[in-house]
C-alpha cells in the first residue's frame, strides 16, 4: 500500500510542479484560479513528487518518504497558517493551500508512521515444486 501511495504521491505532485508553470492554468500566480504557485513553489512540488517516484520504484523505503514528507509538509502548514500569504518569505499560499497542505501533511503522516511497510520477500510454501506429502 505504501508504494502504491507513492505512486500517486508522486503522479500528483510532479504533475503539479509541472502544470503550475503553464501559463493558461496558472493565471495571476494562481494555479487553477485556486491554488498560489510560483517558481519556487512549483519546484518544491517537483523535487517532492520526484522524491515519492523514487521511493515507488524502490530507490528508497516509500515509508521513510512519508515520514519526512509528512513532517516537512506539517511544519509548511503551521506556519502557513500561522504566517497567513507565506511560508518563510519563500513561498506565497493561500487559505486553500494551506487546507491541501493539511490534508497531504496528514495522509502522509499517517503513512510514514502507522502503516506498516511491505514485505520485498514472496512467501515461500513449503509444497513449492519437489515438496513431497
Amino acid at each position: 500500500m505504501l508504494k502504491t501511495l507513492s505512486w500517486v504521491f508522486g503522479v500528483v505532485l510532479t504533475l503539479v510542479g509541472v502544470l503550475g508553470f503553464v501559463p493558461g492554468l496558472t493565471t495571476n500566480d494562481m494555479l487553477l484560479g485556486i491554488f498560489m504557485v510560483g517558481g519556487l513553489h512549483n519546484i518544491i512540488h517537483l523535487v517532492t513528487g520526484l522524491a515519492a517516484l523514487a521511493a515507488a520504484m524502490g530507490y528508497f523505503s516509500p515509508k521513510m518518504y512519508f515520514q519526512i514528507f509528512g513532517v516537512v509538509y506539517g511544519i509548511v502548514t503551521v506556519v502557513g497558517f500561522v504566517q497567513g500569504d507565506t511560508v518563510l518569505g519563500l513561498i506565497m499560499v493561500n487559505m486553500a493551500d494551506n487546507l491541501l497542505h493539511l490534508v497531504i501533511a496528514a495522509v502522509a503522516l499517517y503513512a510514514g508512521f502507522m502503516m506498516k511497510e511491505e514485505s520485498m520477500a514472496m512467501p515461500s510454501s513449503s509444497m513449492g515444486m519437489g515438496a513431497t506429502m
